[in-house]
């Protein structure tokens, strides 16, 4: 018996056909849902996982739009634009994603991280209403730790207005990384578009200064959760450690900012990186770490739920994002 099997341009125009039929068939005018005056926003973004018996809630702070020009300090925008369009991402500009990391462990709630707050791109500034959604209340959280100090990560511990977001939180930050920001002679002898980040670093800390708890790398700084000196992105930047039972992940921060990009060509440096050459060894010698132990990993700038593992892929690596599962 011959087998049918239909030539692409058959199958093209099939298609073609349907879908202009189907188009005849709706109705004039605003869809159903736009009639009724539905939302056209997503459904709430956190979603929470196991690492062993610690649950953690990765909340969704929107994201920001980056253009691709000047953005690889050390690749061809042409190049940039080939790894954009081999991750099938527009060749013009990057969504930045910003997602957190709440752990609860042992009846304390933890973040990693707080989000851009009220200070970020308009399309950013979801944290609040995500970590509400999740069940969860500010007033809750014991303890904040920041990874580093770029505006993205430390604007939603303080309002624009000066409030505090989390008014019973101990906060907790490396040494290194306070010592760089907190210096008024880097602050003085800083570039002029760099003199921003240091003034922001100063609106959200100075405040709380004598209550700040400072942690070297290589320390457990709170039960199962290991700071790891991580430089590079900033002089302080760290990574962390979870550990419970059998199970591990390794809280990756901005150890690279999309994995499509920085994953696949670890050598490639992005703008933010203070260090080009430090970010990208270090970069490298994490992602080789993780992969050889088949570790998971949470990414600040991967794609929401951002988290997966990390595979060897020819002089890089690639991230294979988790299944997403309704139970946790």
């Amino acid at each position: 018996m011959m087998k049918f099997e239909p030539s692409r341009r058959a199958v093209l125009a099939s298609a073609g056909a349907l879908a202009a039929a189907t188009t005849f068939d709706l109705p004039a005018g605003p869809s159903p849902a736009q009639a009724q005056g539905a939302p056209v926003n997503q459904a709430p973004g956190f979603y929470r996982y196991k690492i062993g018996d610690v649950t953690l809630t990765a909340i969704n702070d929107g994201f920001g739009k980056r253009p691709l020009e000047g953005f690889v300090k050390n690749a061809e925008l042409a190049d940039v634009k080939k790894a954009m369009e081999q991750a099938f991402l527009p060749a013009d500009a990057l969504n930045i994603t910003f997602t957190t990391l709440a752990i609860e462990s042992a009846g304390k709630l933890t973040l990693i991280d707080t989000g851009n707050g009220d200070s970020g791109a308009p399309t950013s500034g979801t944290w609040m209403a995500n970590f509400k959604a999740a069940g969860f209340d500010p007033k809750n959280v014991s303890t904040v730790v920041f990874s580093h100090f770029h505006g993205d990560h430390i604007n939603g511990f303080r309002l624009k207005d000066g409030s505090t977001v989390f008014p019973n939180a101990e906060v907790m930050v490396p040494a290194a990384e306070w010592a760089f920001w907190m210096d008024d002679a880097k602050m003085s002898a800083a570039p002029e578009g760099m003199k921003g980040a240091f003034a922001g670093v100063r609106r959200v800390f100075s405040p709380i200064a004598k209550d700040v708890k400072q942690f070297e790398g290589g320390k457990e700084i709170l039960p199962g959760l290991t700071a790891i000196a991580a430089p590079g992105h900033t002089p302080g930047h760290t990574t962390f450690a979870l550990s419970s039972g059998a199970g591990k992940l390794m809280i990756m921060s901005d150890t690279t900012n999309h994995p499509a990009l920085f994953v696949r060509n670890p050598d490639w440096s992005a703008v933010f990186d203070m260090d080009g050459p430090q970010a990208a060894a270090t970069r490298r010698k994490l992602l080789d770490m993780v992969s050889a132990d088949k570790m998971q990993v949470a990414f600040y700038h991967a794609p929401f739920p951002a988290t997966g593992y990390i595979a060897k892929a020819g002089n890089g690596f690639e991230m294979v994002p988790v299944q997403w599962s309704a139970a946790i």
